[in-house]
């Protein structure tokens, strides 16, 4: 058995992805970050960097001690390598596949969460930032769309863990300042990933991240709070 820390974040929901798509056993563990249990003593034994996703597998291959995982793109690989699923077998493949996925972390999703942040979620608008990452994530978007012009997926015809770690970040465009009209090879990625009925499981009840504001509350507690402050 897995236990998944989970919150319906674009990260959070790479995992819901791959446990639907695979059927792999596994237990939610529900993080409420508005209330602060990613600063919990019991879960920043598992995620030392107070954020999900966060896993621990209580029963790994080697037939050790349960071993902790954090950070989305490790996990994903982690199960990926674990169960041999929505992982290439070819050795290039994997090497691209490798590459996309460190893509997605180093630059879709955090440039994305920054355009939402100062776009949805800033105390009053700032004007070159919401520019400066609207404009970078329009052209992450440009750098998914030519890649998928001639594949249907970003590892070839395989729908991968490569996809999976890159659609959450693309399911908020609306309110990321981007129109997918302009990037119709990317379109018709995310329709066909979008109409999979793992994902329509993994979003069914899920609210479009960055679609309204935060209470002041959340926010305090979201943004209010650094990796020095108490466990509570």
């Amino acid at each position: 058995m897995i236990d998944l820390y989970y919150t319906a974040t674009p990260n959070g929901l790479k995992l819901r992805l791959f446990f639907e798509e695979t059927g792999l056993a596994h237990r939610i563990v529900p993080v409420r970050l508005s209330a602060g249990d990613q600063f919990k003593p019991e879960f920043l034994a598992v995620s030392p960097n107070n954020k999900i996703p966060a896993i621990l597998d209580h029963a790994p291959s080697d037939g050790g001690a349960p071993i902790p995982v954090f950070e989305s793109g490790a996990i994903l690989l982690y199960l990926a390598e674990k169960t041999g699923r929505l992982y290439p077998s070819d050795p290039r493949q994997r090497l691209e596949l490798s590459q996309w996925l460190f893509w997605q972390m180093a630059g879709l999703g955090p440039m994305s969460g920054q355009a939402g942040h100062f776009r949805v979620h800033a105390d009053e608008p700032l004007p070159y930032a919401i520019d400066r990452y609207t404009r970078e994530v329009q052209r992450l978007h440009g750098v998914l769309d030519r890649r998928l012009q001639d594949r249907r997926f970003l590892v070839g015809d395989d729908y991968s863990i490569a996809d999976i770690a890159c659609y959450p970040w693309i399911v908020p465009y609306a309110g990321l300042g981007q129109d997918l009209a302009n990037t119709p090879s990317l379109q018709r990625w995310f329709d066909e990933i979008a109409a999979r009925p793992a994902t329509r499981r993994a979003y069914e009840g899920v609210e479009v991240p960055y679609s309204q504001a935060l209470s002041s509350q959340a926010r305090q507690v979201l943004f209010g709070n650094g990796a020095a402050e108490p466990a509570r």
